[in-house]
């Protein structure tokens, strides 16, 4: 699981084709769901029966594989909306909903989240898809064999399938939310939640595709054919399962890593220029500095990095004629970013850096750290982050 933003613009990251829109957010079909709809539509297309002439198989059973595929994309879309709305709903922007292979994802904003909102996010999902079951179930106790008989059969096993399965308390899956919401609650840390939520996942990813081969072969899926599919998608699922639980341990390691960096650590020390300085006047007045060299504005607005390279080829004979803002080099939007100095992480800044990454002029390699009151502390750059999280 996983907020609303136009068509991507030209240059931004593609998500598929844009269905609709739900309360601003977008809803994408992904280019990986047609070969999904096509896996279903041949694999039930070739076992469903119809019910007056009893032949199997054939146009009729790939036209209700067809129809049985676009009502589990309904499905998926129910319930990924139902994350959407909620997490609209408590305070978070949604960036989008996305129907994929594996089903289908939410993406929005998680800086304001708490435990108790990040657990009903996650909980309205498989209870949408048990809802939808219900419904299904009693609606299918009422029709005579026919082909709406066997779309509600099969619409009703596949959403009580995926209710249930996505409520499994291990990350990727809803459930595993649950879970990091949790341990999130107890300790006070986000990032253990996920951590132990991963570690869930990973475990019960074994019994998850073990169970789902033996579940198959008792089922029948004893020829050669049924096995090797049977075996592909028990592998597909473990794969998922497994990278999605390993993204979570990765998040939240990281995570714990970065409340260890403590902003004294990367924060680099400036100087201060007038814009309209003479060179002279400017050069004379800071001397050599350690660190960046921050050209404001009369009003102490930063305009940029004085490039100290290009200062010091102006003849010297010439510097005070020039003016400090003829060798600012501008620098991308969002280079400029408010934190607490003495804040005991720089988790702060981290996410200000990460959210300037889709802008056209792409993330700052370099950022002015300033105060709540836009007084300027100091630079923090991408370099000296990596290595502090290295090290």
């Amino acid at each position: 699981m996983s907020a609303g933003q136009p068509v991507p613009a030209v240059g931004a990251p593609s998500y598929g084709w844009r269905l609709a829109s739900v309360r601003g957010i977008p809803i994408y079909l992904g280019r990986s769901w047609p070969f999904f709809a096509i896996f279903v539509v041949f694999v039930l297309g070739s076992k469903v029966t119809q019910p007056t002439t009893l032949e199997q198989g054939g146009t009729y059973g790939y036209a209700v594989g067809l129809g049985y595929a676009l009502l589990l994309l309904a499905s998926v879309l129910l319930h990924e909306g139902a994350h959407a709305v909620t997490a609209a709903r408590t305070g978070h922007r949604v960036d989008r909903i996305v129907a994929d292979l594996m089903g289908g994802h939410t993406v929005y904003s998680g800086e304001q989240s708490r435990p108790g909102a990040s657990a009903v996010i996650a909980i309205v999902g498989p209870v949408t898809n048990l809802v939808i079951a219900l419904l299904a179930y009693v609606a299918y106790q009422q029709v005579p064999p026919s082909t709406a008989y066997l779309l509600l059969g099969a619409l009703y096993y596949s959403n009580l399938f995926v209710g249930l399965f996505n409520l499994v308390p291990g990350l990727p899956l809803d459930g595993g939310f649950v879970v990091d919401a949790l341990v999130w609650k107890v300790t006070g840390d986000r990032n253990r939640g996920l951590i132990v939520a991963g570690w869930v996942g990973r475990v019960l990813t074994v019994p998850v595709v073990l169970g789902y081969v033996g579940w198959g072969v008792r089922g029948g899926a004893t020829q050669p054919t049924q096995l090797i599919v049977n075996f592909a998608i028990a592998g597909l699922v473990g794969a998922f399962l497994w990278a999605g639980a390993t993204n979570a341990i990765r998040v939240g390691t990281t995570g714990r890593a970065i409340q260890r960096v403590t902003m004294a650590r990367v924060l680099r020390p400036i100087a201060l220029v007038g814009v309209g300085e003479s060179l002279a006047q400017a050069m004379q007045r800071t001397g050599p500095v350690q660190g960046a060299v921050i050209a404001v504005d009369e009003g102490g607005r930063p305009m940029g990095i004085v490039d100290v390279a290009a200062a010091n080829a102006v003849d010297a004979a010439h510097r005070a004629q020039v003016t400090v803002a003829s060798v600012v080099a501008r620098q991308p939007d969002g280079w400029v970013v408010a934190a607490d100095p003495d804040s005991s992480d720089v988790s702060g800044v981290i996410d200000a850096i990460v959210s300037r990454a889709k802008s056209p002029q792409g993330m700052p390699q370099i950022v002015l750290v300033v105060d709540r009151s836009g007084r300027p502390l100091g630079t923090v750059s991408l370099a000296d982050l990596d290595a502090a999280l290295d090290a």
